[in-house]
């Protein structure tokens, strides 16, 4: 088993509405992040995938609950302590276009974090911008580039190139391949898990897809209307995934593979306004198994294997699974 490095205990999003309401983005999130493994977060717009990886970034911070990180509570974090700890966790972000600024060039964008940590001269910036983009795959004259003269792509690997300046021991990466033609995608993932094996970096990747995300994923976490429904190892995704919603979301891959026979079978109605979650499961009204408790009672995260978790009534026990 790879070092625990960071722990979601509890977590919780409550955003106050103008009416008086309460939405909730994130209920009673528990995840874990190990060292050197990917952990994938895949759920519909909306569901709070998102609002939970800022989280970790310092872009947000939960209501309730702490996310600890090498044994610290990194929500409490303030002043000197955040600036110091935010170079061991940082981000890619979906569209680079709007993450970077069009009037830097490339070797700009990709030092500016070392340079606001005085890890490097001025003197040294275009060198060591030659050396990042190399590590990502790019030419090193890429660096006197502006970031409208690159492809999707190229910008993609230039924020990778840019979000491990700093060596940190965490990347989020919230979409980064969805932007992307579909043979590109390919690539770039491609080059994430090589990096990954070479520096020993945890990821945390957002991903809509389910089929997409367990091809480089060690772990994977589903989420609905901000509950975590299920947790399982992603090489055996295939096997192991029994939640109803998980299962409606593998079922409803496209792949060219597949057996084109038979029907795709789409989950049924719309998810419910965050603002008016349904009583106990907030999955009842769409699930085709929705029992008298599931309107009663909320499940909760269950281990039903080794990292196979399921928050479902179904495999609780003395559950007709």
């Amino acid at each position: 088993m790879s070092e625990l490095l960071l722990e979601a205990r509890h977590v919780t999003r409550r955003f106050p509405t103008n009416d008086g309401r309460e939405l909730v983005a994130c209920n009673d999130v528990n995840l874990k992040l190990f060292r050197g493994k990917t952990l994938g977060l895949v759920g519909e717009s909306g569901c709070g995938k998102s609002t939970f990886m800022r989280f970790l970034v310092w872009l947000d911070r939960p209501t309730e609950g702490e996310i600890i990180y090498r044994g610290r509570d990194i929500t409490k974090l303030k002043g000197r302590e955040l600036h110091e700890m935010r170079q061991h966790i940082q981000m890619v972000f979906q569209d680079p276009a709007t993450s970077f600024n069009p009037k830097m060039k490339i070797k700009d964008i990709v030092c500016e974090p070392l340079l606001n940590y005085g890890r490097i001269r001025r003197s040294e910036k275009n060198a060591r911008a030659r050396e990042l983009l190399q590590m990502v795959e790019l030419p090193g004259e890429f660096a006197d580039r502006y970031p409208h003269n690159m492809s999707g792509g190229q910008r993609q690997r230039v924020a990778i190139a840019r979000a491990l300046a700093l060596e940190p021991e965490i990347i989020v990466m919230d979409e980064a391949t969805s932007a992307l033609d579909v043979s590109v995608q390919e690539t770039v993932i491609e080059l994430i898990t090589k990096l990954q094996r070479e520096k020993n970096i945890t990821i945390g990747f957002i991903c809509h897809n389910l089929g997409f995300i367990q091809s480089f994923s060690h772990q994977i976490a589903v989420m609905y209307l901000g509950n975590i429904v299920e947790v399982m190892p992603g090489d055996k995704l295939s096997e192991v995934c029994c939640h109803p919603y998980s299962k409606a979301l593998l079922n409803a891959v496209f792949d060219t593979k597949m057996d084109f026979s038979k029907k795709i079978e789409p989950i049924k109605g719309e998810p419910p306004s965050p603002l008016e979650v349904p009583a106990g499961c907030p999955f009842r009204d769409r699930c085709d198994r929705c029992m008298p408790v599931c309107g009663e009672k909320r499940p909760t995260l269950q281990e039903i294997g080794p990292g196979h978790e399921v928050a479902c009534h179904l495999f609780e026990k003395g559950g007709d699974a």
